[in-house]
């Protein structure tokens, strides 16, 4: 099925874009849907030259080692391209892509998507954003890994979803719109399920976790502190 031109207009690098512009794109796109759990990609797939995005539910990107490890990089919102190989790179996906929920993917065609990027120029620059903030994001959390405690790592996590996806303010604390299992938040920051669990125990009077993955922030003031590295809990 194509996508809409509403649609189009909401995955963030077409943003702002007129229908003249987007219309152009319309006959190369393709929407599918994804249950919760539904592996997209693997890594080292072989992927169609095209354009992948997000256009609702939330994505898991993962990556396993040698040893059988395997780590979340990121979790996708909507609005967020995402296998950029397919698209300028060797066309081998570089991660495992899993449905964190029901998922609506929408895909242009590279042909098509290098034809609009000569008439707006803008498409590319906004791309090169995108992928900018993503090779920041690695190096800081490459860094993090080998050089901060578990305990910062976990504040930034906390941090971030909040900024990405919002919260809830609540006579309790400020609540995360996102859920975050501690399987989700282990894998996330290189550590066990199990010292995830003693971290949150450490962070109880600054954050309180809530079965499911929801978490509260009670101290926001503190968990900065901790997210700093200037105090430990």
């Amino acid at each position: 099925m194509q996508a809409t031109i509403d649609e189009l207009s909401q995955i963030l690098i077409f943003r702002d874009l007129t229908s003249s512009e987007l219309e152009p794109l319309q006959p190369y796109t393709q929407v599918q849907h994804y249950r919760q759990g539904e592996i997209l990609m693997h890594e080292s797939d072989r992927l169609p030259a095209k354009l992948y995005a997000l256009l609702s539910g939330a994505l898991q990107i993962t990556k396993t080692a040698t040893t059988g490890k395997e780590t979340i990089l990121r979790t996708l919102p909507p609005g967020e391209i995402f296998a950029a190989p397919a698209l300028l790179g060797d066309g081998i996906a570089p991660a495992m892509v899993t449905a964190g929920c029901d998922s609506i993917i929408l895909t242009v065609e590279r042909d098509a998507l290098i034809e609009a990027i000569r008439q707006t120029p803008e498409i590319a620059l906004r791309m090169l954003m995108v992928f900018n903030s993503r090779l920041q994001q690695l190096h800081e959390t490459v860094h993090g890994l080998i050089s901060e405690r578990a305990i910062v790592r976990l504040a930034r996590l906390i941090q971030d979803s909040a900024t990405r996806y919002g919260i809830d303010t609540r006579a309790e604390g400020e609540c995360l719109k996102a859920k975050l299992p501690y399987y989700q938040i282990a894998r996330s920051i290189g550590i066990t399920y199990e010292e995830c669990v003693r971290l949150f125990k450490s962070l109880k009077l600054v954050v309180a976790y809530s079965r499911g993955g929801k978490i509260t922030v009670l101290d926001a003031e503190k968990l900065n502190a901790i997210a700093s590295g200037i105090i430990n809990s």
